[in-house]
């Protein structure tokens, strides 16, 4: 079965932000990774390096506040009350497929599902309401 957790976008400031959530809600970042962590055939410029490709702040045993700067490099940039997405994660690569695809019908894929070096199965669109999606499957923890 899916989970949906919500996924904030910032144009600089996500590591700010992400701080001052976790001083309200407390715990622990499970994950931070910056832009120079990620494999690119573009080099990363200098001033983007430290910025956050991707943050996870768990909320509840559901739920996880997921986050990252924007880069003029990979996208555009984060237009404020237009940069929440909401991030579904399945349980299958079939479930991922079918979702995605229903989904997105009528709407605009901005990244087709396709494998990712983190381990995923992943893709972006922006369904036909206007709505921002990301889906995404951990093939990681196949056998």
């Amino acid at each position: 079965m899916a989970t949906i957790n919500p996924y904030l976008n910032f144009n600089g400031n996500c590591e700010d932000a992400f701080n001052f959530y976790k001083s309200v809600f407390g715990g622990d970042f499970e994950y931070v990774g910056r832009f120079k962590d990620m494999p690119s055939e573009k080099p990363i410029p200098s001033d983007q390096a430290e910025k956050i490709l991707h943050i996870s702040l768990p909320i509840s045993k559901e739920t996880i506040l997921m986050g990252s700067d924007t880069s003029p490099e990979f996208g555009p940039p984060c237009v404020v009350g237009n940069n929440i997405t909401i991030s579904i994660n399945t349980t299958s690569e079939e479930e991922t497929r079918r979702l995605f695809g229903a989904l997105s019908e009528g709407g605009q894929i901005n990244m087709p599902l396709d494998k990712m070096f983190w381990g995923s199965l992943f893709g972006l669109f922006t369904d036909k309401f206007g709505i921002n999606w990301m889906v995404s499957y951990d093939y990681g923890e196949e056998k």
